[in-house]
Formats: structure tokens, sequence, C-alpha cells
């Protein structure tokens, strides 16, 4: 018979799991906007667009070691990282998007 605490600690990995996939997804899907714009900057390759790229893909990596971190992290603690990495992949859609934007103006 599963203890209250064996359960409430099941209820909270399985929460940091629901929150894992959610953020990864949506990191995910920014990084594959990030590739495909790698992609036609190297065309173009100016040097301020190959640097900002590389700059968000060094953002993604924190996102994912961060993700990762997540699973040892204290329960104490678990709010406070999971709204830091909420706010870094909201920070990160932005700047993906942003760089979108620019892109999309710059070929016009």
């Amino acid at each position: 018979m599963a203890t209250a605490g064996t359960t409430k600690a099941q209820t909270a990995r399985a929460n940091v799991r629901a929150f894992e996939d959610k953020i990864k997804s949506q990191a995910d899907e920014a990084k594959t906007k990030l590739d495909q714009f790698e992609a036609n900057t190297k065309a173009k390759a100016s040097a301020t667009e190959t640097a900002t790229v590389n700059h968000l893909k060094t953002a993604k990596q924190d996102i994912d070691r961060k993700l990762e971190d997540l699973k040892s992290t204290h329960d104490a603690h678990l709010a406070r990282a999971k709204s830091e990495i909420e706010a870094d992949v909201v920070k990160f859609k932005a700047s993906v998007e942003e760089l979108g934007a620019k892109f999309k103006s710059s070929r016009k």
C-alpha cells in the first residue's frame, strides 16, 4: 500500500515530467524554426545573423540542460526552477520569432 508521502512524491514527479514535456515541445518547435533560419542565413551569411543564430543555439542548449537538471531538483525548489525555465523558453521563442521577422523583412 502506498503511503501519502510516496503518492505525493509520485504526483510531484509526474507533474515535473508533464512540465518537462511541455517545455521541451515548445523549445523544440522554436529550435526547428531557428534551424530553418540558420539554413537560410548561411546563404547570405551576415556576421550579425550568424552570431545571433549561434547565441540562440546556446540558449536552447541551456534550456535543455536546465530541463535535465530539473529531474534532480529538490521539491522545495521546483516552482522557482520551473518558473525560470518557462521564462527562458518565452525569451527564446520571442528571439527566434524576432529573428524570423528580421529575416523576412531583409528578403523583401
